[in-house]
């Protein structure tokens, strides 16, 4: 674990000093920033395998600074939100976020949910090639490509992940709960809008591109990739 480095974004200076402890006990490097502007300027300068992120902040809030992070990397996310707030969770994982933590937390088990999500983001660095080719549809997750009637299409992590999934998995229906497990990794917590939220953004990306598929709503039950 010594190859991996935190960095640890909260304007609470108590929490970061927390979490550096605990981290650095547990044989990981770390990077600190109490602001958001801070946190991007850190993020490129150290490299780090991984980013814990405060949502309320000066100068920069959570959510920019995760916006700024997903437009140049797939670097694992983790949000730290306050208790109860359901929307902070949802529009985090929207955002791109990997996973989230409701404070207040127990130090060891915010390091196991790291160690989870880097192990999850290093199986998908070592796997083979990712593609599934439709016509007019090329998906690769090996670069994150999207082309669509060959072109290449602009598309969140997050989103193209979704699609691969389902598109892997041609006329099976998965409900919500399901593609939350197996593309955002985690156990459902209790609200799927973040699902509805990126199929609706793929349909508006796919929409009329093609007859002989779609990405199709099943009443009562879920999303599937329709293969006609």
């Amino acid at each position: 674990m010594s190859n991996n480095k935190v960095l640890i974004v909260d304007d609470d200076e108590n929490i970061v000093e927390l979490i550096k402890l605990y981290f650095e006990k547990d044989g990981f490097d770390t990077a600190t920033a109490n602001d958001g502007k801070k946190a991007v300027e850190l993020f490129k300068s150290e490299a780090p395998s991984i980013v814990i992120l405060d949502v309320m902040m000066p100068e920069m809030d959570g959510w920019q600074v995760c916006r700024e992070i997903r437009r140049v990397s797939n670097i694992p996310i983790i949000m730290l939100t306050a208790k109860g707030e359901t929307f902070d969770k949802v529009l985090g994982l929207e955002l791109g976020a990997d996973d989230y933590m409701v404070k207040p937390f127990e130090p060891k088990e915010l390091i196991a949910r790291v160690k989870a999500v880097l192990r999850r983001s290093e199986t998908k660095e070592n796997t083979a090639e990712k593609e599934v080719v439709f016509p007019n549809l090329t998906i690769n997750l090996s670069n994150y490509e999207l082309k669509i009637s060959g072109n290449i299409v602009e598309i969140p992590p997050k989103e193209l992940e979704l699609l691969y999934f389902l598109a892997s998995n041609p006329n099976r229906v998965f409900t919500r709960e399901q593609l939350l497990e197996e593309v955002w990794g985690f156990d459902y917590f209790g609200d799927s809008r973040t699902v509805d939220v990126h199929i609706k953004r793929l349909r508006e990306k796919l929409e009329n591109v093609e007859s002989s598929w779609q990405l199709k709503t099943v009443w009562g039950v879920g999303y599937k990739f329709e293969v006609r």
